[in-house]
């Protein structure tokens, strides 16, 4: 897919209705091998929406960037603080979400760069993710040994520990 620019900027609270939506789609899009239909059938933009406008609230230690193409929020970026006990950084990227249909385009490395930059971190990610995998590995992180199973809807998710 040909490299696409997209406007990176922080979240708004007037997103979150759209970043609800397309939370929503993303996890389809991503999870839909790990973890059942009928769960994801459950997922809710309205609680996405919901989830967004606590998230945007955290304090400044807390930053969300999301991605516009044309006006409309295609992916988001969020990190802040370590959540982890015995986290190897100080700093967490929370999540990053990029619509499947702007993969490869660029735009995920732009919400990368607005979110973290070249400071170190450290982050979760599906065991069974390839593409993440790749994606954070061209971003100089490496497995630290650490892994996890994640609640997720009411069921769970593998999930290995990034460092860089």
């Amino acid at each position: 897919m040909e490299t696409q620019s997209a406007i990176v900027r922080p979240v708004r609270d007037v997103d979150a209705e759209a970043l609800g939506r397309v939370h929503a789609t993303c996890w389809h899009e991503t999870y839909d091998h790990l973890v059942s239909s009928a769960t994801l059938a459950n997922l809710s933009p309205r609680r996405m929406a919901e989830l967004w406008t606590h998230w945007m609230n955290q304090g400044d230690d807390f930053v969300q960037y999301a991605a516009l193409v044309d006006g409309e929020i295609v992916g988001f970026a969020g990190c802040g603080p370590a959540r982890d006990d015995d986290a190897p950084r100080e700093r967490e990227l929370y999540f990053i979400y990029l619509l499947h249909a702007y993969h490869g385009t660029g735009i995920g490395q732009q919400l990368f760069d607005a979110a973290v930059g070249a400071d170190p971190v450290y982050l979760w990610v599906a065991e069974d993710n390839p593409r993440a995998h790749g994606f954070y590995r061209r971003n100089g992180f490496v497995a630290d040994g650490a892994a996890h199973d994640e609640p997720f809807l009411g069921e769970t998710i593998h999930e290995v520990r990034l460092t860089r």
